[in-house]
C-alpha cells in the first residue's frame, strides 16, 4: 500500500484493505484540475504502473455532493501564455496517461459532474458507476480546443464512433441514464449508494488472484489496441504468466477442498 500521505488538492484513505480511495478535495471550486492536482494524481498513479505493491484496486471520486471534477480551472487558466499552456498540459497528460496504465483496477465513482478533463478522467479510469444525478460533457470544442487527455479516444471505445463525434463536436452535457445506455457507465447509484457500490465492487476484485486480476486488465487493454489474432497471442502470454504463481495453486487447492481461497499475489 502507498503510504497515505498529506496532499494539498487530494484525499487518500483506505476505506478496506488493500484499496486506495483517492477524492478529488477542492470542493470550493466543483474539484476542477489544477495544476497541482495533476502533479498530484502523477505522484499516486506513475509508479503504479509497474509496481503496485500489494495494492489491489483504487476507487476515484469527488468530495462534496456536486461535482467529481468540473474540468480544468479556467481561473488558473486565464491569460497563461502558449508555452505555460502546454506545460500545464503536459502534466495532466502524464497524470491521466498513467491512471490508463495503472497496473491495479481503477473504479471512476461519478458522484456529480463530470464535465471536460473531470469526464475524460472518469473515461481513464477502467469503468465508472455514477450517481442517478451525475452529468457528463466534452465541452473542450465550446472553448477553442480539443479533449486532450485521452477523451477522442476512450470515449469512442465506450459509445461508439458516432455517438463519440456528436458529443465531442456539439459538447453537450447528457445524464447518468444517458452513459449507461451508450456503455460508458456500467451502472448507475442513488448518491447515497454509490461510494458504498464502488467499494463492494473494489472488495469483489480484492477477493479474485491479484497477478490474475493484472493480468486481464493488460490483456483486455492491448488486446483492443490489436487485431484479433495479435490479441489472443497477448491473452495467452498474459494466461502463462498466472500458471507459475503460487495464487493459481492455491485456487485450484480452495476449490477441492470447498472454502474460500487466500490469495497472497505471489
Amino acid at each position: 500500500m502507498i503510504p497515505l500521505k498529506s496532499m494539498q488538492t487530494l484525499r487518500l484513505s483506505e476505506p478496506a484493505p488493500r484499496v486506495l480511495l483517492i477524492e478529488l478535495n477542492r470542493p470550493e471550486v466543483r474539484n476542477a484540475l489544477n495544476t497541482q492536482m495533476g502533479r498530484e494524481l502523477r505522484e499516486i498513479f506513475v509508479p503504479l504502473q509497474f509496481t503496485p505493491g500489494d495494492l489491489r484496486c483504487i476507487v476515484v471520486t469527488g468530495t462534496g455532493d456536486k461535482a467529481f471534477c468540473a474540468g480544468g480551472d479556467l481561473k488558473e487558466r486565464n491569460g497563461m501564455s502558449d508555452a505555460a499552456w502546454r506545460a500545464q498540459h503536459a502534466v495532466f497528460e502524464e497524470a491521466f496517461y498513467a491512471v490508463m496504465n495503472c497496473a491495479v483496477p481503477v473504479i471512476g465513482a461519478v458522484n456529480g459532474a463530470a464535465f471536460g478533463g473531470g469526464c475524460e478522467l472518469a473515461l481513464a479510469c477502467d469503468f465508472v458507476l455514477a450517481a442517478d444525478t451525475a452529468r457528463f460533457a466534452l465541452t473542450e470544442t465550446t472553448l477553442g480546443i480539443i479533449p486532450g487527455c485521452g477523451g477522442t479516444q476512450n470515449l469512442p471505445r465506450a459509445v461508439g464512433a458516432r455517438r463519440a463525434k456528436e458529443l465531442i463536436m456539439t459538447g453537450r452535457p447528457f445524464s447518468a441514464q444517458e452513459a449507461l445506455a451508450w456503455g460508458m457507465v456500467n451502472a448507475v447509484h442513488s448518491g447515497e449508494g454509490l461510494m458504498a457500490a464502488a467499494l463492494e465492487t473494489a472488495r469483489a476484485i480484492c477477493r479474485s488472484a491479484p497477478v490474475a486480476v493484472r493480468q486481464a486488465k493488460k490483456a483486455i487493454q492491448h488486446g483492443l489496441d490489436v487485431d484479433r489474432r495479435t490479441g489472443l497471442a497477448f491473452e495467452i502470454e498474459a494466461y502463462n504468466r498466472t500458471v507459475v504463481t503460487e495464487d493459481r495453486l492455491e485456487g485450484v487447492r480452495a476449490f477441492a477442498e470447498k472454502r474460500k481461497p487466500r490469495f497472497s499475489g505471489k
